[in-house]
């Protein structure tokens, strides 16, 4: 109970003192040397005091929700291996087939690397 009742107490004073802080760059927008860079903080800073009241909240919203069970990793991809392939299938386009067989000797000087 003092727990949450400390809790309470600061998201009171953060609220207290950045509406204050507001209230004194509004001040400062509406003075001879103030800009639209004080207005945005007069937006901003009761947000700032209202982050620790959001905060309590979320949490004890998610303290009262009951642990989910937790779900099953995926399960791990296959690895990768190309499509077989058929007796003249790269006949068709005589670059595609000089491409695979550069590709084929790439991989075999990889294979050879490797080991």
């Amino acid at each position: 109970m003092a727990r949450r009742l400390g809790i309470v107490v600061v998201c009171v004073v953060s609220l207290v003192g950045c509406v204050g802080l507001a209230w004194w760059q509004w001040e400062r927008f509406e003075s001879a040397t103030g800009s639209w860079q004080n207005l945005g903080y007069v937006l901003q800073w009761p947000l700032f005091g209202l982050f620790p009241a959001f905060m309590f909240w979320r949490l004890r919203k998610l303290r009262r929700e009951p642990d989910a069970a937790p779900k099953a990793a995926p399960p791990p991809p296959e690895p990768w291996s190309p499509a077989p392939r058929t007796a003249g299938q790269d006949d068709d386009d005589p670059e595609l087939a000089e491409y695979n067989r550069y590709l084929a000797q790439l991989n075999e000087m990889d294979q050879q690397e490797s080991r």
